[in-house]
């Protein structure tokens, strides 16, 4: 069995020289839930599959070490239809250093709400430039420092793209998360909230968008600091799942009925017996200027930070 797995910056191509018994039913050879792209008959009865794929496609797992992104799949061949096992399976990895400046990461902390640091996407130092190219990713990371022994769990309940460092009336307006923690572009975009280490912070994935493009953009966000034994619909954080055409929630998949209000209006109401001396905390914050651009060759050095 011939493989050969080519990485590339956001696609794979995969070439698989098969046997013959695979050869003569092409249509059960998979990478992921994908067919191949191309498929050539060989010598002998054998035969060359041909997989290209966007690393977003063909049910690729994406997973993220302090160093590493790695993209996960495997090849199968399943001569008989799902439930039956395949078989035949080999894991399909690629693995990039997480060290290249190819998104622009902004940090956030504050204790008893005030605004402490920048940091780069692995949380080692500040961000280098505030130039992103359209389609890739601006990391947004945001953490409260307990100074009270209660568990705390913030969420980002609202943000918004501005071309103005202070809104007014007048500002244009990108919605990016609203709805009382509902992530609206991550339903027309890649955009998303990723797994919690802690529930004092969050991590927000968000995909540049066709906003304002070669002007400054600040994003204004509100910042809610709650209870984590009490999600409501006023205190979540809500991804859209667009394979199911549906809204999840960040912390707890079960309950993402909590997440149903979305494409409504979410409301917040208080639930009995929920400990009253402790109401929350909140904090408006600024972060910019960043510069969208759809020309990924300008690598302007910029150090940026909250506005």
């Amino acid at each position: 069995m011939d493989i050969h797995v080519e990485c590339k910056s956001k696609s794979v191509t995969v070439t698989w020289k098969v046997s013959e018994e695979m050869a003569t039913n092409p249509a059960r050879l998979f990478l992921g839930n994908c067919l191949p792209t191309e498929f050539t008959p060989a010598a002998r009865g054998r035969g060359v599959a041909v997989f290209e794929s966007q690393l977003s496609e063909c049910r690729f797992k994406e997973r993220r070490t302090q160093k590493k992104l790695i993209y996960e799949n495997h090849l199968t061949f399943r001569p008989l239809p799902k439930p039956n096992p395949a078989s035949f399976t080999y894991s399909v990895v690629c693995s990039y250093q997480r060290k290249t400046v190819v998104c622009v990461v902004c940090g956030f902390a504050f204790s008893s709400l005030s605004l402490k640091q920048s940091q780069t996407d692995d949380l080692s130092g500040p961000a280098v430039s505030n130039i992103v190219s359209l389609g890739s990713f601006i990391n947004i990371w945001a953490a409260v420092e307990q100074q009270v022994h209660q568990p705390l769990i913030l969420y980002l309940e609202e943000c918004v793209a501005t071309t103005t460092q202070n809104m007014s009336p007048e500002s244009l307006i990108y919605p990016i998360i609203s709805n009382k923690g509902c992530l609206v572009d991550g339903k027309f975009g890649s955009s998303r909230f990723l797994p919690r280490y802690h529930s004092s912070s969050v991590f927000l994935r968000l995909q540049a968008f066709t906003f304002a493009q070669e002007q400054e953009v600040y994003i204004h966000c509100k910042l809610v600091v709650w209870d984590p034994k009490n999600p409501n619909e006023g205190k979540k954080a809500c991804n859209y799942n667009k394979e199911r055409k549906l809204w999840e929630l960040l912390d707890d998949p079960s309950r993402s009925d909590l997440c149903s209000c979305c494409d409504y209006e979410c409301g917040g109401r208080m639930k009995r017996g929920v400990d009253s001396e402790f109401h929350g905390l909140a904090q408006s914050v600024v972060l910019g200027p960043l510069i969208i651009t759809a020309n990924s060759t300008r690598n302007d050095q910029v150090v940026l930070g909250p506005a």
